[in-house]
């Protein structure tokens, strides 16, 4: 797949993919807009234009993962938890996995 950025997110504890998983994409910089924001599927995966590049330009982006919202925690450890990256080719696909649980994550760019 060519340009875009995809999301895929799996609740490992539960064993189960994050499914309604709310997700923010967010260019922010060199201008600072919202690109994308949904519900993670039954799959775990973001179903949005972006996955497939629309709207990426070259610039710093910032994924919010929602995942006190999650697991419906008002006292839970994690809250809001955000990634910054970088994209200089546009033409790059950028497969972003996160793994989680209550207390943690593990998020990198995948292949």
């Amino acid at each position: 797949m060519a340009g875009g950025i995809s999301i895929h997110a799996v609740d490992v504890a539960g064993g189960r993919p994050a499914q309604g998983l709310r997700v923010e994409i967010w260019r922010i910089d060199p201008d600072s807009s919202r690109v994308a924001d949904g519900r993670l599927g039954a799959n775990g995966v973001l179903d949005h234009p972006i996955a497939q590049g629309v709207g990426v330009t070259a610039g710093e982006y910032e994924v919010l993962f929602h995942l006190g919202e999650f697991f419906a925690d008002s006292d839970g450890f994690l809250t809001v938890t955000p990634f910054r990256f970088r994209i200089k080719h546009v033409d790059e696909h950028f497969h972003l996995p996160l793994k989680f649980t209550r207390w943690g994550y593990s998020l990198f760019r995948g292949a």
